[in-house]
């Protein structure tokens, strides 16, 4: 199974001292998983860490694991996809940018990889990393 995973995760890896840390990283670099992200998650993973959190060149080099982990999984915004976010966007009361993780997982039939409990976890529409981990 292929997990595709949000910012909130890929941005854990920035915050040593967070308890969801430890999760992020046993999925992330050491496990064997074969993960996919969107492109707009570099983007993310940029405001994030590196805007944010002030963390600049942890950002770029998160970025670049990202690619690296996700190779051939990094999966291009497109129009359909947008699409398809909309309708679930509005089905769901979520944003377009959690909206466009949950398409992509649907339409790709891949398992959504999330710490956004209030929208996305608790909502039954992403398992966390732990629960990716040990299913």
């Amino acid at each position: 199974m292929t997990l595709l995973i949000d910012a909130s995760v890929w941005s854990q890896l920035a915050a040593p001292g967070d308890r969801t840390h430890h999760q992020a990283r046993g999925l992330l670099v050491d496990s064997r998983a074969t993960l996919a992200a969107l492109d707009l998650t570099l983007y993310e993973v940029a405001n994030a860490v590196g805007v944010k959190m002030g963390q600049p060149r942890r950002a770029q080099r998160l970025s670049e694991l990202v690619e690296v982990r996700c190779a051939d999984r990094l999966v291009r915004v497109d129009s359909d996809l947008v699409a398809a976010a909309v309708e679930v966007a509005a089905e769901h009361s979520l944003t377009a940018y959690d909206a466009t993780y949950v398409a992509a997982a649907r339409r790709n039939g891949w398992q959504l990889v999330s710490l956004d409990m209030r929208d996305l976890v608790s909502r039954g529409l992403a398992v966390t990393p732990d629960a990716a981990l040990y299913p």
